[in-house]
């Protein structure tokens, strides 16, 4: 199918065509004929399958310029919000419609000179609920709601300030929710506040038969070390080294930098001037090696991703998943490795009760010891500060 065929508008054919979009994603074909004859839509659809631009086409053929705040878009993180903004401009930009990303941590008063004069808000749920709480927000000429990774947004908390908001908005409006998952939070959302709405389920975007998943089981002062080994062999393109706090990312990141790896840190903790320059290196392949939790990297649109390392393992199989989209998309290869210690086989358990998975076993290899510093507070008889270079066989 082409986009010509989804009855879009001429002059967003163009503009798709003018970015390189060649064909409609699964999400894209099956969502936007439902979105643009009205209907409310629940759509299940893991990060890169195409889903903003399966929700921002139709919202711009509706959308008209110069007449208030006709769509809201929420999203659990800044990184999100910011990229779903930044789709929204490229694909409006032949409408001439205003777009602004609204979320916390930088300086509120741009963002209420902004929600004057736009027609599109993407927001994260608490900086939209201050704007509401100072009267800075009129959405009495909303038309449009999309809850974007909602099952995230409600696993961070965010549930009851969704609620809040939605119950400010208009009630005579198109709603549309995106989810990677459809858990109890999302189903209850949906039968308070969604008319009979058009339930989507998109076809998994990894291609698992291009995706190779190993693991490796090592003592626990071998970890930083075997990543390392794995990174020189491998010689992976862009890669992303998942880990489970803040501290574990700037810790092992450090480390890599220390042992000549070109690698940079993301996380909550970063200023969003710092998390824009992050993306940016990364974005312009002034970096290759991406370190970030969970929270951090999700709704990142990071692609050609050909790595994905697990320093830490996620606590259910449903987290590994989301981590391991990240990569073998669009019909490339990729490898999801995942690192073991003993810590961490509670969590792996969790993981393989997944059979569809394939995760295979691997043999530890030879691989020197190096040097690896950790911060004061993880000090402890078992994890001394520094581990003296050598070599290390699993026996």
């Amino acid at each position: 199918m082409e986009f010509s065929e989804l009855n879009l508008p001429d002059y967003l054919v163009s503009t798709v065509a003018g970015l390189g979009y060649e064909k409609p994603t699964f999400i894209q074909e099956k969502a936007i004929p439902v979105l643009l004859s009205g209907k409310d839509v629940i759509a299940q659809s893991e990060t890169g399958s195409g889903k903003t631009a399966a929700f921002a086409l139709p919202i711009i053929s509706k959308a008209t310029p110069g007449q208030g705040v006709q769509c809201l878009v929420l999203a659990p993180t800044r990184e999100l919000a910011e990229q779903v903004a930044f789709e929204f401009r490229r694909l409006s930009r032949n409408k001439k419609l205003a777009i602004a990303a609204v979320y916390g941590g930088v300086d509120i008063e741009p963002q209420i000179s902004a929600l004057r004069r736009s027609e599109i808000i993407v927001a994260t749920p608490g900086r939209m609920l201050d704007h509401l709480s100072r009267r800075t927000a009129d959405f009495r000429r909303l038309q449009f709601l999309v809850l974007d990774e909602a099952d995230k947004m409600f696993e961070m908390g965010f549930i009851d300030d969704v609620r809040s908001i939605i119950k400010t908005l208009p009630r005579e409006r198109q709603t549309m929710l995106f989810s990677a998952t459809i858990g109890p939070e999302v189903r209850s959302i949906s039968s308070d506040y969604m008319k009979a709405p058009h339930m989507l389920r998109a076809n998994p975007y990894v291609d698992k038969g291009a995706l190779k998943q190993l693991y490796y089981d090592v003592r626990p002062q071998d970890k930083f070390s075997l990543l390392l080994h794995l990174i020189s062999e491998e010689k992976p393109g862009l890669s992303i080294v998942f880990c489970a706090t803040r501290s574990r990312v700037d810790t092992v990141t450090r480390n890599l930098t220390a042992n000549r790896i070109n690698a940079v840190a993301i996380h909550g903790g970063h200023t969003q001037a710092k998390r824009n320059s992050v993306m940016r290196d990364v974005r312009t392949g002034k970096v290759h090696i991406l370190v970030a939790t969970d929270v951090a990297a999700r709704g990142l649109d990071i692609r050609n991703v050909s790595h994905v390392f697990n320093y830490d393992i996620p606590k259910t199989s449903v987290e590994y998943v989301h981590r391991i989209g990240r990569t073998a998309r669009a019909g490339k290869s990729g490898k999801a490795i995942s690192i073991l210690a003993e810590a961490d086989h509670e969590n792996f358990r969790h993981v393989m009760e997944d059979r569809s998975l394939g995760i295979q076993r691997q043999p530890v290899p030879s691989f020197r010891r190096v040097a690896f510093i950790m911060p004061k507070r993880d000090f402890s008889r078992n994890f001394p500060r520094r581990i003296v270079a050598g070599y290390s066989r699993r026996r």
